[in-house]
């Protein structure tokens, strides 16, 4: 039998010294990274994000969690898509297994989770868990504690006032959500962006070394030619920026 959430929630708060109040906060996955970096002690702590805010944050911290699963042979599958959304049954169930793996595997010496995050800040993302929610919920938020049934001993006309405002509640709760997740996937492009542009700057710089020096490195060359190739009718909108930084 699994502990409850209360019991998994004061075990981690405790361990990580952090102030987590639910368990779908799990989801950003900088908690797993440190529970396994407890145990092990060689997660890359400095690269977690433990305030993460996006879901691109999330999956960057998830793949420090599979790389230590993979360098410790762990065969257990981290199911990422339904963690990342921070459910709270997903992320129970994962946080149950991953205690269990900690009481076995802990070797019980000392661990100082501050100072292995270096001062970087934990502020647990709050608003996580209302999110998925907010759909359905922002007209039970306009009724106050009224449902829908309970309009039905009001008379007619107050009744259907209630449904457009309703209805603006609602869209407007889409609209929100909606930007939340367009300004997530314009700084996961951001992000990814520049990591390529990082790699293409170091292949540059590689290949002018060798050239200098009258060699030549296929490899390199293949990466380039990954960096600037475009799918068949893609064409490259005009530059906003200067020329180096398009590929």
């Amino acid at each position: 039998m699994g502990e409850s959430r209360t019991e998994l929630l004061a075990w981690l708060n405790d361990l990580l010294q952090v102030n987590y109040t639910k368990v779908e906060q799990c989801g950003t996955g900088g908690a797993y990274c440190q529970i396994m970096d407890s145990i092990f002690g060689d997660v890359p702590m400095a690269r977690v994000k433990m305030n993460a805010k996006h879901e691109y944050e999330f999956i960057a911290n998830f793949k420090i969690l599979q790389n230590c699963f993979r360098a410790h042979k762990i065969e257990k599958p981290i199911p990422v898509e339904k963690l990342v959304k921070c459910k709270m049954q997903d992320n129970l169930e994962f946080l149950q297994w991953i205690k269990r793996f900690w009481d076995t595997n802990y070797g019980g010496q000392g661990y100082d989770p501050v100072a292995r995050r270096r001062g970087a800040p934990t502020d647990t993302p709050a608003t996580i868990a209302p999110l998925a929610p907010s759909r359905g919920s922002a007209g039970s938020l306009h009724a106050g504690g009224s449902r829908a049934g309970g309009r039905t001993p009001i008379t007619g006309h107050r009744s259907g006032s209630t449904q457009p405002n309703e209805a603006i509640q609602n869209l407007q709760a889409q609209l929100r959500e909606m930007n939340v997740h367009l300004e997530g996937l314009e700084k996961e492009r951001d992000f990814y962006f520049a990591k390529l542009r990082d790699i293409e700057i170091l292949v540059q710089q590689q290949l002018e070394v060798l050239e200098s020096e009258g060699k030549d490195d296929p490899v390199m060359r293949d990466i380039q030619k990954i960096l600037y190739s475009t799918e068949e009718g893609f064409e490259v909108p005009e530059p906003a920026v200067d020329e180096e930084e398009t590929f």
